[in-house]
């Protein structure tokens, strides 16, 4: 159906020559170092070993769960993708859905093992028929570190160097690619699938995986070694508050406080570094909403998975190839006011939608809320300040301190801690302006007691023992000051 099928005999016989042959270069190297400087030769050889193959690699190979791939294995895979692209007809098989298309693949793949003769186990070949299946239809060898749940990021520097962040802590994994092209095809194979696009003209992208994963690729002539593809995965299972909770990455009390922030409509700034957390607290946030309000997201690449009924989700556009048709995030901000938002949600604020989204904030749109990179809650302030004057508003910055004033209510710190672990470090508020100076008090804040035995920081949230918060009266407002009281009074016992 697919075209001939070619019968030429290769026989793989060829790696399996190569291996044995690998295997005494490093008995035969020893022999002749040993006779004269016996001393001496082992101690220079031992640090290269350490560093470049036994002790990152024993360490990597432990969470991938495809197992070991020898490089055998790699060169015999090679060589029948090889003979199946030669052999299949894609233009055919693209008219087929994805199981159709698998079952051809792997029809075509078992003749293809008979005829080359190739001697693998059931297992290995059973593994093998699904990478090549992973190839021509998936993501390759991504498919097995994306089906993992515990995975929080991937990082592909070229075609041989993969790495991922299990626990907080980054790994080097033992997946490859067959070289930097397979690389290029499945990077262009994700960002096609939103609309846009990465080569030479364009080798910088953000985009999305169908699950609202985060992809951002950068490819050569920027990236020497290859392409770089780094994905910022989503579980699977959509954290809640109460996890947060479990991970103790904030205590329960700290949790009341952000639910009666994200529901009596108080502008909040998520503020944190790369990694931190500051996404996933977003969504977390986003859960105490009501379901009748009309919520308006804006990102540049859409990841937010809000649960309430209304929700619109808008996405910022890339120029053409002319240079033609980019929609801006500030664009994008601009354009919420006319679409009669109650919250607008700014994924992440970058330059001068600052001044747009603290407009918003300050024009009637309660409880609005935005992330930002900084590494404290006054440092998150003046980043704010800092992004308006690169806009070229040409204001005075006793204005545009007090437009941040009466604008963000809230800020919320997290933070990613040298042992991997996320926490919510403050939870502070914007009180007002004393001279040229914008002051805050903190609410809750993480104090850091120590570690364990296992080298995991200990510590505590505890509340500063401010008994009436400025969002009080907020909180009346809405019922619920007494569920506020009673938090703030527990977490300062």
């Amino acid at each position: 159906m697919f075209g001939r099928r070619t019968a030429q005999a290769q026989e793989p016989i060829a790696p399996a020559a190569k291996k044995p042959a690998a295997t005494p270069r490093p008995a035969a190297a020893p022999k002749p170092q040993a006779p004269a400087p016996a001393a001496k030769k082992p101690i220079p050889a031992a640090p290269p070993r350490v560093a470049s193959g036994a002790a990152t690699p024993s360490k990597a190979i432990q969470p991938i769960e495809i197992g070991g791939r020898s490089d055998e294995y790699f060169q015999t895979k090679t060589t029948i993708f090889n003979a199946l692209i030669d052999t299949i007809d894609l233009s055919q098989l693209g008219q087929l859905d994805t199981e159709s298309a698998a079952e051809e693949i792997r029809d075509i793949v078992n003749e293809i093992i008979s005829i080359k003769n190739v001697q693998m186990s059931i297992a290995e070949q059973e593994a093998l028929l699904q990478d090549i299946c992973n190839d021509v239809l998936g993501y390759g060898p991504l498919e097995p570190l994306l089906a993992r749940d515990d995975i929080a990021d991937i990082m592909v520097n070229g075609a041989s160097r993969v790495f991922i962040e299990v626990g907080g802590k980054i790994q080097l994994t033992n997946v490859r690619f067959r070289d930097n092209a397979q690389l290029m095809n499945i990077c262009q194979r994700i960002v096609s699938q939103i609309g846009r696009r990465v080569d030479e003209a364009s080798p910088i992208c953000d985009a999305r995986l169908p699950d609202g994963s985060r992809v951002n690729v950068i490819a050569p002539p920027l990236s020497i070694d290859g392409p770089a593809l780094t994905i910022r995965k989503f579980k699977k299972d959509k954290l809640k508050m109460q996890d947060l909770i479990n991970f103790g990455s904030i205590s329960p009390e700290g949790a009341k406080v952000l639910e009666i922030i994200g529901a009596c409509r108080i502008n909040t700034l998520i503020s944190g570094g790369t990694g931190s957390g500051k996404t996933t607290l977003l969504n977390c946030m986003t859960s105490f909403i009501e379901h009748d309000e009309r919520v308006i997201t804006c990102e540049d690449a859409a990841e937010l998975q809000l649960q309430q009924p209304h929700v619109v989700r808008l996405e910022t556009r890339p120029p053409n190839l002319e240079g033609q048709g980019e929609v801006t995030m500030r664009d994008l901000v601009k354009n919420c006011l006319r679409m009669r938002p109650e919250r607008i949600i700014v994924g992440e604020v970058r330059g001068p939608e600052a001044f747009d989204l603290l407009q918003a904030m300050n024009t009637g749109h309660d409880g609005s809320m935005g992330t930002l990179h900084a590494n404290s809650p006054r440092e998150a302030l003046q980043r704010i300040e800092s992004m308006i004057t690169m806009g070229g508003y040409g204001l005075p910055s006793k204005t545009i301190r007090e437009m941040i004033v009466g604008s963000i209510d809230v800020i919320i710190q997290a933070a990613r801690l040298r042992d991997g672990s996320r926490r919510i470090t403050h939870i502070t508020e914007v009180l007002g302006t004393e001279g040229e100076t914008i002051i805050t008090q903190d609410l809750f804040v993480y104090d850091m007691s120590g570690e364990d035995e296992n080298g995991k920081i200990v510590g505590k949230h505890k509340s500063t023992g401010i008994a009436r918060p400025a969002f009080w009266d907020r909180a009346r407002y809405y019922g619920r000051e007494q569920e506020l009281a009673m938090a703030l009074d527990a977490a300062s016992e």
